[in-house]
Parts: C-alpha cells; sequence; structure tokens
C-alpha cells in the first residue's frame, strides 16, 4: 500500500475520468440538502435582505436607486462567496475521510480531479446564477440596462473564480475549521478594494495597486458596464476573460500543489 501511495501521480489528463469525477461529485451534491439550499437559496435570500433594506430609500430624479446599483454587484459578490466556502469544505472532507488518498492511488490525475470538481460545481453555479438573478429581477424589481443573460454569465464566472480559489485554498488547509479560516484572507480584501465601498478612483495609489491585481474587482466592473450600457462593451468582455483566465490559473495551482495523503 506505502508503494502504490508513494509512485508518482499520473500527469496526462483524461476527459473520461474528468466526467467520471464530475459525476461522483453531482450524484454526492444531489444527497446534502443542506449545501444545495446554501448555494441556490441563500444568495437570493440575502439579496433580499438588502432589498427591504433599501427598497424605501428615496433617490434623486434621473438617478438609479441604491439596490439596482448595489444589488446588481452583489449578483457577482454572493455566488463567489457562496462557491467558495462550499468547494473549499468540500474538498477537505475528500482528504479527512480518506477518500482524496484513494482516488490518487488510481489512474486519476490531479488536473482530471481538479476539473471534475470544478465542472460539477461550475453546473451548480451556473444553476445558481440562473436561480438568483431571476428572483432578483422579478420578485425583487431590479432593474438590469443590459440583457439578463449577461448577467447570469458575469454571475456563474464569478462563482466559477470561487470554486477554483476554493479548491485552492483547501490545498493548503488542514482542517474544515482552517478552511473557513481562509475566506477572510481570500474574500474580504477583494470586497473592500473592489469598487463597491469606495470608487477605485478615490483610493489611494497603492490601494489601487492592490486592486487591479484582484479578480473581484474586474468582476464588479462587468457588471457595472452591464448595469449602464444596454449592450455588451468591450471592457465587460475583457473582464469576463481576466476573471475566466485567472479561474483555470487557480485551478491549475490548486492541481499542483494538491498534497496525495492527510497530515
Amino acid at each position: 500500500m506505502t508503494a502504490i501511495l508513494d509512485r508518482p501521480a499520473p500527469t496526462h489528463l483524461s476527459p473520461r475520468l474528468t466526467a467520471a469525477t464530475a459525476g461522483r461529485v453531482l450524484r454526492q451534491l444531489r444527497h446534502d440538502h443542506r449545501t444545495i439550499a446554501m448555494m441556490l437559496v441563500l444568495p437570493s435570500a440575502l439579496l433580499g435582505l438588502l432589498y427591504l433594506l433599501w427598497k424605501d430609500v428615496p433617490t434623486l430624479p434621473g438617478q438609479a436607486g441604491i439596490f439596482d446599483r448595489v444589488g446588481l454587484t452583489m449578483l457577482g459578490i454572493f455566488p463567489f462567496v457562496v462557491m467558495f466556502l462550499v468547494t473549499s469544505i468540500a474538498m477537505l472532507r475528500e482528504r479527512t475521510s480518506g477518500t482524496l488518498e484513494r482516488l490518487l492511488t488510481t489512474p486519476l490525475a490531479r488536473l482530471d480531479l481538479l476539473l471534475g470538481y470544478g465542472a460539477a460545481f461550475g453546473l451548480a453555479a451556473a444553476l445558481q446564477a440562473v436561480v438568483t438573478v431571476t428572483v432578483a429581477t422579478t420578485l425583487y424589481d431590479l432593474d438590469v440596462t443590459g440583457s439578463t443573460w449577461l448577467v447570469v454569465l458575469i454571475a456563474v464566472a464569478d462563482a466559477v473564480l470561487g470554486v477554483a480559489l476554493g479548491l485552492l485554498a483547501s490545498a493548503f488547509a488542514r482542517s474544515e475549521f482552517q478552511a473557513v479560516q481562509f475566506m477572510p484572507v481570500v474574500v474580504l480584501p477583494q470586497f473592500f478594494l473592489c469598487g463597491l465601498l469606495v470608487p477605485r478612483e478615490q483610493m489611494a495609489g497603492w490601494l489601487q495597486a492592490v486592486s487591479d491585481v484582484l479578480p473581484l474587482t474586474y468582476a464588479v466592473e462587468a457588471l457595472q458596464e452591464v448595469g449602464r450600457s444596454a449592450e455588451a462593451t468591450g471592457t465587460m468582455w475583457a473582464d469576463v476573460g481576466i476573471v475566466s483566465g485567472v479561474a483555470l490559473l487557480a485551478l491549475a495551482l490548486a492541481a499542483a500543489t494538491l498534497r496525495r495523503r492527510t497530515a
């Protein structure tokens, strides 16, 4: 058994094994009702809280309401946070239960495993985005200048980014508690500096420089573009490309740093 654990991990990708991993994760997820509720219900519930908080706040003529401005960007932030938390804990459970060790003694490559997880939670993220955007634009009357499908696309990209960063963070955690501790380290700086609380142009120069390298900045900017333009803009597509590229990079780094054994 020791010899099996110590042999080099497979490095070639197998679409069949990636798809099998994604199917296994989806089957497990289907039976985890609390996680499903967290992914599908929590973002809409939090958005509803913001709607109730701001719906009666007066706005100046010709200006968008507070909820229309802030709620739109939250359609990207909430999925990012929820998927980061769910994914990092799910991968830690695989390691602490010994499932990860057993899987990595098979021909399954690390990148197959990570891409399978990414695909499974990416599908969950797409469903989450559709549900949240639908609830926001119908039940909460969120007014979006651009296409709602562009909002869904950006929300999915943000959620996949959360999945990828969650998988990367889980590679450095030894317990579920440590995985949760990574959330303020990874999420809060991006939330503070993404331009939602204070416009980026009003930040100190060094804070703007930090903001420029944080992927959530571009997610928020993409949603702001949809909020003020009826057509998709070049800036929006560039932002979506940056968010997607960072997600792929995080998956690659997670595969490179994933430990074969529990501590």
